[in-house]
């Protein structure tokens, strides 16, 4: 191991890990809440073409569209969720859609509208944009702002003293140095998670995937193991995509009327699940349809866009340049003449993703966390699904405001981290690092580490070699297996600053795996068929009707916490009322509700 002993110490008021949507959003909205406002932006990457948009978008996917209001939101989505969702959450982040699009273009980018100026609809509550260069406009409008960034900056533990959040540790990869933040308040707004499951395209094509591959899940395992409460883990996302190039399904059925056909034709949708809604049915069974059809022989299944004339062709071109530019290149590089050939569909590996599903951070309506000091906004903050783009900026939002406020107000003194801890930190962040000449024997490398991760979770806890169906003897092995990974990881050695990021990245997906299969567990019903398939429990179950929780214990076991939909905790078993005595949720969202 090699340990550099000189970190880089930051200080600050406001700390945002995490350039993508939410945390480039936030940062605008701190900067401007309070001009005096210290806010520090630190990214993995760099925040002119990071995160989840880092290629661009053609629609903000969640807007209040004429003849709809939040309440009509508010329904679609509890719908969409199968009845499990923060009612607070989503309708304080849709009561802000229309006032973030309007400050994002304004910022420049590019909106497209009718004859008569207003934002052109696609579907009930999309918007067409012209999204290409909106990430950069982002990160212009940060600069402009104030605020500073810190790019390629690896973040790899909060800090925790005294019970509270004061910042955060972590390596610089140019500089292959330790960081070290200190603040008065932090947001973590990294985004979901992928690569905890083998992914659709192997090999050099492993990261053609649907959501970013490099977000690996880092903003949760932080939270994790710093002890914050997480929800709805179980409720995993399974992107419906284009075969091979895995680009979005929305744009061909919302924007250009393309159904769901089987092998033979047939639009099985409208056929055999159109009690369930059809081709308007809840997201998962979108994606149940087809694994039936394809279970019974009728595969392989397809959006059929046989209907499109030139002049249809030439705008769905137009509308995958502006997000999926390699999906116009397969179509011409195979002569793929979509007005006689349909576009094959398949699903994606699993994926946690607060802002399609909800998996992420138990937060409060300001984007608390149950860490004093701590928020969450974006794809890492639970209970909100269905938030999108326009979701993401509206937590952004939120959550800076909150935490503005309290700066402002609370006369906190310094944050400080002690010699001895910052010592444990910076030896952690580094024990993956070796200088030798050559590896000493039995040392694994990141990318076997987590490919191991990847085949016991395919295996074992529903992923595409399973067709996503799971049961209780399989999860227990994928439990105990992960146990076996985690006995493994001081195994792991990186040669560079490079290998090291790779290195914690298959740590913090093995935190996350191993909560997303203890609620996976713990949920004995099948919610959201297609996404949480219970092959030994089928149905769902009125008994299930609430969020299931979790805290990572100080050795290591996950503690499972039942919530009702208000936030109240339910008597719900031993370990439940143990976490009735210790856990708290902010009053001011849950009407003076504690735990």
């Amino acid at each position: 191991m090699t340990t550099p002993t000189t970190p880089a110490p930051y200080e600050t008021d406001l700390l945002i890990i995490g350039g993508g949507t939410a945390g480039c959003y936030a940062a605008i909205i701190a900067r401007r809440e309070n001009p005096d406002l210290a806010v520090l932006v630190v990214d993995k990457a760099h925040i002119d073409r990071s995160g989840c948009l880092a290629g661009g978008m053609n629609a903000i996917n969640a807007y209040i569209n004429p003849g709809e209001t939040v309440d009509s939101f508010v329904d679609y989505v509890r719908e969409d969720a199968m009845g499990i969702l923060r009612e607070d959450l989503v309708r304080t982040q849709a009561a802000l859609f229309r006032e973030v699009v309007e400050t994002v273009e304004a910022m420049g980018l590019p909106i497209v509208k009718d004859p008569d100026g207003r934002y052109s609809p696609r579907g009930r509550w999309n918007i067409k944009i012209h999204g290409e260069s909106l990430k950069p406009i982002l990160a212009r409008e940060v600069r402009k702002s104030g605020a500073a960034v810190l790019d390629r900056v690896v973040i790899t533990d909060l800090i925790v003293e005294e019970g509270a959040v004061v910042g955060a540790v972590g390596f610089s990869l140019k500089e292959e140095r330790p960081v070290r933040i200190l603040a008065k308040k932090t947001l973590v707004a990294t985004g979901g998670a992928s690569g905890l499951y083998r992914p659709n395209n192997e090999g050099q094509a492993r990261h053609k995937m649907w959501y970013s591959p490099f977000n690996t899940g880092a903003g949760y395992a932080i939270g994790i193991r710093a002890g914050a409460e997480m929800t709805s883990f179980e409720h995993r996302f399974i992107a419906l995509r284009t075969k091979d190039t895995i680009a979005p399904t929305g744009t061909l059925a919302l924007g250009f009327g393309a159904p769901q056909v089987n092998a033979k034709g047939e639009e099985f949708m409208k056929l055999r699940w159109a009690e369930k809604g059809g081709e308007g049915a809840p997201t998962p069974l979108r994606l149940e349809g087809p694994l039936q059809e394809i279970a019974a022989g009728n595969g392989p299944c397809f959006m059929d866009t046989r209907h499109l004339g030139p002049s249809d062709i030439k705008r769905l071109t137009e509308a995958y340049l502006d997000m999926y530019p390699n999906t116009v290149l397969y179509w011409a590089a195979n002569k793929i003449d979509l007005t006689r050939t349909p576009v094959e569909i398949c699903g994606t590996e699993p994926y946690l993703v607060g802002g399609h599903c909800q998996a992420g951070y138990w937060v409060d309506v300001d984007r608390r966390t149950t860490l004093p000091n701590l928020f969450a906004a974006g794809d890492v903050a639970g209970g909100a699904p269905y938030k999108f783009v326009s979701g993401c900026f509206a937590e952004g939002a939120i959550a800076a405001r909150a935490a503005a406020r309290e700066i402002k107000s609370e006369k906190n003194p310094r944050p400080f981290l002690s010699s001895d801890r910052e010592l444990r930190h910076h030896q952690r962040t580094f024990s993956f690092l070796s200088k030798e000449a050559s590896l000493p024997s039995g040392a694994i490398r990141p990318e076997e580490a987590e490919s191991r991760l990847q085949k016991i979770m395919d295996e074992y806890a529903g992923g595409l070699g399973t067709s996503y169906r799971m049961n209780e003897a399989g999860l227990v092995m994928a439990r105990e297996r992960l146990a076996f990974l985690r006995d493994d990881l001081h195994r792991i050695r990186a040669r560079d600053a490079h290998e090291l990021m790779g290195a914690h990245e298959v740590a913090d997906r093995l935190d996350v795996a191993e909560v997303l299969v203890a609620h996976l567990l713990a949920r004995k019903e099948t919610r959201w068929p297609g996404f949480q398939s219970r092959q030994d429990y089928p149905e769902s179950d009125r008994r299930y009707e609430h969020f299931i929780n979790s805290v990572r214990r100080d050795d290591g076991t996950v503690r499972i916490v039942h919530r009702g939909l208000d936030g109240v905790l339910l008597p719900w078993g031993e370990d439940e009322k143990v976490a009735a005595g210790t856990l708290t949720i902010d009053s001011r969202s849950f009407a003076g509700k504690k735990a």
